[in-house]
């Protein structure tokens, strides 16, 4: 061991004693040897032997009191082809001083590490670039960079695999051609000689290797020094084992047996290109799993239309700032969030909820930027500019879920850590094996054996099998409306036996709306309404402002009232067009000797519906019942029935009176109901919820955030315009529960793709090495040629991201 030192910054010291409590804390720790803390600088060096981890120190820190400052930095990375490079660099990332954990994604190239705030991001990608993977720390806002560099990889992938392609093609057709048609192989030997094509596959495969294949020998023989071989270490060596072989029966036909005196430039130069063709129909795939990240970053405009003085300019949007006032022509995408000042419009927000209907903006309206301006003219003034828009919380929800990590993925990467070196192994057995007990000519039988076990290997598949599925299936979701803000979400939905449902808000729309209104014969009810509207419009109670807004929506102009007086807990009373106007419960009419005849016995059935029923009176005398109520949303009715449909168990909590609740449950088709319960009397039902199994709780994020959190899986319900629900698992950005019943329906299939991803890298493996290695051999004779490893090899990748692409089909479920 030797003696190593850690700068860390810690939170919460405020005096000296709290300076004598950390350090306490700290060399209380096994093999600390110092520690050194600065009150000023807010920061500790920690001496050790070498034994203490970051994460070590950071439990210690927060038991103590005085949590470590932690940041977080997200790597780009490049070389990496397999899951063991995944692994590698994991362990390269965690061994370095400082990180308390990381986690690497093949498909996204990415790494994202958590670690003591003293450790730089440059730091970081100069570990795994040690490691022998080029990194540097990801630019945020940095989705174009990204795909440049995916068409770049592409690119480079076409162009070496046309040029191998054309100097594999003569020596394939002279060696493979000559064995399978005797003709081509006497006209070979009696017009261009065995040795003279030998010569020329020697010229060509050469080319090949060094040109096109050059890129397996660069990454993959440094990688087997270092004692950590991958994929391309297992192609370089299989591809060099082949043309040394060769070369040397071109060359040195006298250090081999006559029965030996092969030439394998042909499998040499077809692998490589084989190889190269998956790497590129893998990186187009790729490209195309991260769409939803490049459909979502296309939404951003360039530039808008910016007031300031006065004067409207055109301004890129990164130079719009908080306050700006943002002109918006019809048809144009709004540029940032903010909410307007002046026009009108209807504005397209699918593109951000998911919702088709465009939504109606006026004066005081939010509007998100990335939504589309419909025909009218708009000025709003900015209120979220930059990170802190709706659509870059989006886009960083989607990229975070697109970079989890799923507890079905540690099993695959503890396998894959030791896969390579295992396959190197049984490669060496195959080849020794082979020479000891093989039929003549051994030496070749056990080279063409070593070659496909080590072609056949490649882990390829293994690495992509998961993060391929979460990418499409996370970016999917987000084309639904579904933000998965934790990735292990995708995972634990599955398992959910109840979803637990918030009322207000979440199946209904959450504001009180004018759903009756029914007069006595002879009244004039337009002149009535107008009459209760201009009274209910000197009250701020919510259920006159649903009177009012209720006339308003039927064309109707409130009418002046006059001695307006409020009846503390009974109603309101007032003179209006010279006719006295009472509203209120039926206790009022009762305490005023008013009669409701019929419309006593109308009341009550409303009641029974879960309405809110008042009675009106004009001159002493009943005129009208006035029902409202908060309206069920349309979707809710659809989205129950689909959770039912998947055998999962609906239960509606809310603080509404049992009445009320019980007449929504019943619209719904819900048969548990909580009602009567307060945000900690929630968190109660949902542990009682439990007891049956995984809970998923829906609610608004805003009053239901302790039943969000305690709930297995919390769905948040998002506005539009507020999607940074710290408590929720799920974001749902519509207001519609569609999305509820396309959640479940996404983490399922997911899963389910994930699992045959899995059976088919691992059971290809399973199946194909003792193949390659020869034991069907002695059976019926049969050997794999190591261009057909190449091939299923390749075609195991090109299996699983098909396979994982096949998720963009996803259809919302019905009433989404």
């Amino acid at each position: 061991m030797t003696d190593q030192s850690m700068q860390l910054g810690i939170e919460g010291m405020s005096c000296a004693s709290c300076v004598g409590r950390v350090e306490k804390a700290l060399k209380a720790m096994p093999g600390v040897t110092g520690a050194e803390v600065n009150l000023a600088t807010e920061t500790a060096t920690l001496h050790h032997d070498g034994s203490i981890a970051a994460d070590d120190v950071a439990q210690v820190l927060d038991r103590s009191g005085y949590p470590a400052r932690l940041a977080e930095t997200t790597l780009d990375i490049a070389d990496m082809s397999c899951a063991s490079c995944v692994g590698r660099v994991e362990k390269a990332l965690r061994a370095s001083p400082g990180v308390l954990s990381a986690t690497v994604n093949l498909a996204s190239n990415r790494a994202v590490v958590s670690h003591l705030d003293t450790v730089s991001a440059a730091d970081l990608a100069q570990v795994v670039t040690q490691a022998g993977y080029p990194a540097h720390p990801h630019q945020a806002g940095g989705h174009q960079p990204a795909d440049d560099r995916n068409t770049r990889e592409i690119n480079e992938l076409r162009r070496d695999l046309v040029i191998g392609s054309i100097l594999a093609l003569p020596v394939f057709v002279i060696e493979m051609g000559g064995h399978l048609i005797p003709t081509l192989h006497h006209w070979i030997a009696h017009n261009i000689g065995t040795q003279t094509s030998w010569l020329l596959q020697f010229v060509l495969t050469t080319l090949v290797l060094i040109g096109p294949g050059r890129r397996f020998y660069a990454k993959g023989f440094p990688a087997l020094f270092r004692g950590a071989p991958d994929m391309n270490s297992l192609v370089a060596i299989g591809t060099a084992a082949a043309w040394g072989f060769s070369v040397v029966a071109t060359f040195l036909p006298g250090l081999l047996p006559e029965s030996s005196r092969a030439v394998y430039y042909e499998a040499a130069a077809v692998i490589v290109v084989l190889i190269l063709l998956g790497r590129f129909i893998e990186a187009r795939a790729k490209g195309r799993t991260g769409a939803a990240i490049a459909r979502l970053v296309g939404l951003r405009p360039r530039t808008a239309r910016v007031e300031r003085g006065g004067d409207t300019t055109e301004l890129p949007i990164d130079r719009i700032v908080t306050g700006d006032l943002i002109h918006v022509r019809p048809g144009e995408k709004i540029a940032v969030d903010g909410v307007v000042v002046s026009g009108q419009s209807w504005v397209d927000e699918s593109m951000i909820t998911g919702e088709p209907v465009p939504v109606d903006k006026a004066k005081g309206a939010e509007v998100t930027g990335g939504t589309v301006n419909g025909n009218g003219a708009l000025v709003f003034r900015a209120t979220r500019i930059g990170a802190d828009t709706v659509l870059s919380q989006i886009i960083r929800m989607v990229e975070e879920a697109q970079g989890a990590r799923l507890p079905i993925q540690e099993l695959v990467n503890r396998i894959t850590m030791y896969f390579v070196p295992a396959v190197l192994v049984v490669a060496v057995l195959t080849v020794a094996v082979w020479l000891i007990l093989g039929p003549e000519p051994r030496l070749t039988h056990a080279l063409v054996a070593g070659v496909a076990v080590l072609i056949i290997a490649c882990p390829c598949a293994m690495g992509l099998a998961t993060p391929v599925s979460i990418m499409v299936g996370t970016g999917r979701a987000a084309d639904l409306g579904v933000l998965f803000r934790r990735g292990d979400a995708l995972q634990s939905l599955q398992g959910v036996v109840t979803v637990a449902l918030d009322k207000t808000g979440t199946l209904t729309e959450g504001r009180p709306t004018l759903t009756g209104f029914e007069t006595v014969p002879g009244i004039d009810r337009d002149a009535l309404l107008a009459r209760i509207a201009g009274v209910e419009d000197r009250s701020e109670h919510p259920i006159a402002r649903a009177v009012v807004e209720g006339a308003r929506a039927e064309g109707l102009i409130s009418a002046t009232p006059e001695g307006f007086q409020s009846l503390t807990g009974l109603g309101v009373r007032a003179t209006v067009d010279g006719h006295d106007i009472l509203i209120g419960a039926g206790r009022l009419m009762e305490r005023e000797g008013i009669e409701t005849g019929p419309l006593g016995d109308r009341a009550a059935a409303l009641a029974a519906d879960g309405h809110t029923a008042l009675f009106a009176a004009q001159d002493g005398r009943i005129a009208a019942v006035i029902a409202v109520s908060d309206p069920i949303k349309d979707s809710a009715r659809a989205a129950i029935a689909d959770l039912h449909a998947q055998g999962i168990r609906v239960a509606m909590l809310t603080g509404d009176g049992q009445r009320t609740a019980d007449a929504v449950a019943r619209q719904l088709q819900i048969t548990e109901v909580v009602a009567d319960v307060m945000p900690d009397g929630k968190v109660e039902a949902i542990r009682r919820l439990q007891s049956h199994g995984p809970v998923a709780f829906v609610g608004d994020g805003i009053n239901d955030a302790p039943a969000l959190a305690s709930a297995d899986i919390g769905i948040a319900i998002g506005t539009g315009t507020d999607v940074a629900i710290e408590s929720a698992d799920v974001v749902l950005m519509g207001s519609g529960l569609g999305a509820v019943a396309s959640a479940f329906q996404i983490s399922r299939a997911t899963m389910r793709n994930i699992r045959q991803n899995l059976f088919w890298a691992f059971g290809y493996n399973t199946a194909l090495i003792p193949v390659a290695a020869g034991l069907l051999y002695p059976v019926n004779g049969m050997m794999l040629s190591p261009m057909l490893a190449a091939g299923a090899m390749a075609l195991s990748s090109v299996f699983v991201l098909t396979n994982a692409l096949r998720l963009r089909r996803i259809q919302p479920v019905a009433g989404a």
